[in-house]
């Protein structure tokens, strides 16, 4: 067990040093790491090797088309965090620098990691900034994602305004204590209300999204170190709004709406009524965002990012792993590069693992 945690921070030292020009320094970072796992059976990341560590992560994340700026995180170290109020505070405190009123900055804030295998510190909620979703007798009211999670916390006492986009609460938890919910104040969320360039009718379908996406459920591993709580966000590319979140028939399902009040025949669908839809719903979601000042990337765009940053990773003679099917934009795939590419799948390590929900 202590060999294997020493071989996996041996393998991330040296890669780490390597790149930040420190090589000179990887056979006497080795000797402290052996003897900190010797003596207390983990070791600690220092500064330098937590940031790069994050940014590896990111780099390494093979569903992300954002990558091109992956140097570019800003690492937040809360490692030394253990009270919940304190904890609280400082994602509240990620929300409001990340989002930069509007000039959202690529970040991530790191508690404290696993000892022994036991979290010390768990969020429970998906991301930071998130819709509720009600089960009614009428339907589903909010983000039908979100169901199970809005239960739980009004379990735990929340009570929500059964809007469709009400914001739920942070959860946390220390350890194997009881799970402490806190509402998030609402000034410090950026939200945009949106609609379109040329149609005033989509107004009347009240439509906002959120600035922030910031992913607060996955953990990071750098080196055998596991960070089960280590928020993180980019900014959002546009269709993962229109496309995705407000077009999934198990999601928000605006396109027979939004075909509605763009007077398209939905009759058939030869007659390309949800394709016709799925434009102009992401047309409102990118002029939305752009007119509140809010950063925002439209698919075309972030696919020659990432080609830049598959330029980049080739002269530095590192591959560019991917999962296709998550690099493909969900709409108008073939447009770009990505489509006609295959892409090595790999796991690399630093990355960010998927965690199952401590309410299931």
């Amino acid at each position: 067990m202590l060999n294997a945690l020493f071989d996996k921070g041996k393998k991330f030292i040296v890669q780490c040093y390597t790149e930040k020009n420190k090589a000179e320094m990887i056979s006497s970072r080795l000797t402290e790491i052996e003897k900190e796992i010797n003596e207390t059976g983990s070791y600690t990341h220092s500064m330098m090797e937590l940031e790069h560590g994050a940014k590896m992560a990111w780099r390494n994340s093979n569903k992300c088309i954002g990558r091109l700026f992956w140097d570019t995180l800003t690492v937040r170290d809360k490692r030394h965090l253990t009270e919940a109020q304190e904890i609280i505070e400082s994602l509240e405190q990620h929300i409001v620098e990340a989002t930069n009123k509007g000039k959202i900055k690529p970040m991530i804030t790191v508690f404290a990691p696993q000892q022994k295998g036991t979290d010390q510190v768990r969020i429970w909620n998906h991301q930071l900034v998130r819709y509720a979703g009600y089960e009614t007798e009428l339907g589903i009211i909010g983000d039908p994602m979100s169901v199970r999670f809005t239960e739980v916390c009004e379990e735990l006492g929340w009570e929500g305004e059964n809007g469709h986009f009400d914001i739920l609460p942070l959860v946390l938890q220390l350890k194997d204590s009881e799970p402490i919910l806190r509402d998030i104040p609402k000034k410090i969320i950026m939200e945009v209300d949106l609609e379109h360039p040329e149609n005033d009718q989509f107004k009347d379908l009240q439509l906002k999204w959120y600035a922030l996406p910031a992913i607060s459920d996955m953990s990071l591993e750098i080196g055998g170190i596991v960070y089960s709580a280590a928020p993180f966000n980019g900014w959002y590319m546009g269709t993962e709004i229109g496309a995705r979140n407000l077009a999934d028939q198990d999601r928000y399902n605006m396109l027979p709406k939004v075909a509605s009040i763009f007077d398209l025949d939905i009759s058939r669908h030869s007659f390309l009524w949800k394709d016709r839809a799925l434009v102009e719903l992401n047309r409102a979601v990118l002029y939305s965002y752009q007119k509140a000042r809010v950063s925002i990337v439209d698919h075309h765009t972030a696919a020659e990012q990432f080609k830049r940053f598959e330029r980049n990773e080739k002269e530095l003679e590192r591959e560019v792993t991917g999962n296709w099917s998550w690099l493909i934009p969900p709409i108008s795939p073939a447009a770009t590069h990505i489509f006609h590419h295959n892409y090595n799948d790999e796991l690399i390590m630093p990355n960010f693992f998927y965690q199952k929900p401590p309410y299931e």
